[in-house]
């Protein structure tokens, strides 16, 4: 299920033209959360965009969550990002 749910963000993610995209499942790190517990999964992602240049953090994160708001809580609890414009 984890590799669906990865091949799902990698999907969603890929209109932001990533040079780099890296998801990493986490959830093994949260066993027995409460957000786990109907199981959702805990992923982490490292993406570097060219979209991302000259945008904050903040804005960042928002142009990720905007591709994958429909996908939490569930199937994905919680999603750390890292969001750079360059390596």
């Amino acid at each position: 299920m984890s590799t669906e749910r990865m091949n799902v963000l990698k999907e969603r993610l890929a209109p932001l033209a990533p040079t780099h995209l890296e998801i990493i499942d986490e959830s093994h790190f949260h066993a027995g959360h409460e957000g786990s517990k109907n199981g959702a999964g805990h992923f982490r992602v490292v993406l570097w965009s060219e979209q991302f240049t000259g945008l904050s953090t903040l804005a960042r994160h928002r142009l990720v969550y905007d591709r994958v708001q429909d996908l939490m809580p569930y199937p994905i609890h919680a999603l750390a990002i890292v969001a750079k414009a360059h390596p």
